[in-house]
């Protein structure tokens, strides 16, 4: 038992050890498992429907022009079609699961559909995965072609934080000239590999390109700041987030919590809800059963030892909390992110 302790402490000591600023809280949670990683080579005229349902993509231009289109939600009239341009080294992020389409002119018709399970076929769906294979993580209509687009696409809802895809608008593009960072091309160089431990590495480059490209478009000012970004720098609340992050298995209620702040109960309640969006004891228990989440995903974790560090008194408090709020089991959350393709719910 000793063992297991020490091994199940190594990553949680990341969430406890530091003082977690907003940003940070809300970008720690993406873990690629196995994520679908391509290299598409392409030549004009060429459009590309995606409606994979998958909850995140990260697309961007490795060499070439391109677009993304959305359906934008909410017209009096239906749905209107909106054009975002992608340049070389730009970076799209795209939430699901709308389908979107990536194309070099968006009056270009979709010439393929890519389906859940990543399955590409014609819009009359005659199969294509063989027929435009172009070998190791590539794939496209011939070798040579002038345009050369990345993606990588979390395939399940458990391996992104719920709290970042609800912070996300449909489409966020950050413009090549916006940041100055060497992980695109880095994973185009990584994506046609194939050696050992391949996958590994291709999923944690997928995640540090993730999180480098959202830091950088949160802090421009067209950037529409999720709730609770700026709480942090809030005498209060930031005071009270930091004491919450630095020890969530502690047994906190809102009187311990405001008196920790240097404030009353009820004022600590209103303010920390109408900066952050929810209660402190609704985040807590989320900042909890994210932490549960991941140290569940460690083949030697028992239900009981998380349940500690968490901070719940049994592995039936901590399997009853999990259940109601992420609408699975703790033992169904564990085998279903041991498979690539399942899917968690949130």
């Amino acid at each position: 038992m000793a063992g297991r302790l020490v091994r199940m402490s190594v990553r949680p000591a990341v969430f406890y050890a530091h003082a977690m600023d907003a940003l940070t809280g809300l970008l720690d949670g993406p873990r690629a498992r196995g994520a679908f990683l391509m290299r598409s080579v392409l030549t004009p005229p060429w459009s590309l429907r995606i409606q994979d349902e998958a909850p995140l993509t990260v697309v961007t231009m490795a060499r070439g022009e391109g677009w993304v289109v959305t359906d934008a939600v909410g017209e009096p009239r239906g749905r209107r079609a909106a054009a975002t341009p992608l340049h070389p080294g730009d970076v799209a992020i795209l939430r699901g699961p709308d389908p979107y389409t990536v194309a070099d002119d968006p009056a270009t018709p979709p010439r393929v559909v890519i389906h859940p399970g990543q399955v590409s076929a014609t819009p009359q769906g005659v199969e294509l995965c063989e027929v435009m294979a172009l070998g190791v993580r590539t794939w496209g209509d011939g070798p040579d072609g002038p345009v050369v687009l990345l993606s990588g696409t979390y395939q399940m809802r458990g391996e992104v934080n719920q709290r970042l895809l609800r912070a996300l608008p449909p489409l966020v593009r950050l413009p090549a000239d916006a940041w100055n960072s060497s992980l695109v091309p880095l994973l185009e160089a990584e994506i046609g590999r194939e050696a050992p431990g391949q996958e590994v590495v291709l999923d944690r480059l997928l995640d540090l390109l993730l999180t480098a490209a959202l830091r950088a478009w949160f802090a421009r000012p067209e950037a529409e700041v999720p709730g609770g970004y700026d709480a942090q720098s809030d005498p209060v609340v930031g005071r009270a987030l930091r004491q919450l992050h630095a020890d969530p298995a502690r047994a906190w209620t809102v009187a311990g919590l405001a008196a920790a702040s240097g404030v009353s109960r009820a004022a600590l309640g209103r303010r920390f809800t109408a900066l952050v969006g929810e209660p402190p004891m609704t985040y807590l228990t989320n900042l909890r059963l994210t932490l549960a989440a991941d140290l569940l995903r460690e083949p030697d974790a028992t239900l009981g030892a998380v349940a500690r560090r968490v901070g719940y008194g049994s592995p039936f408090a901590l399997s009853a909390a999990f259940k109601r709020v992420r609408g699975v089991s703790p033992r169904d959350h564990r085998r279903r992110g041991a498979a690539p393709h399942a899917d968690v719910g949130a």
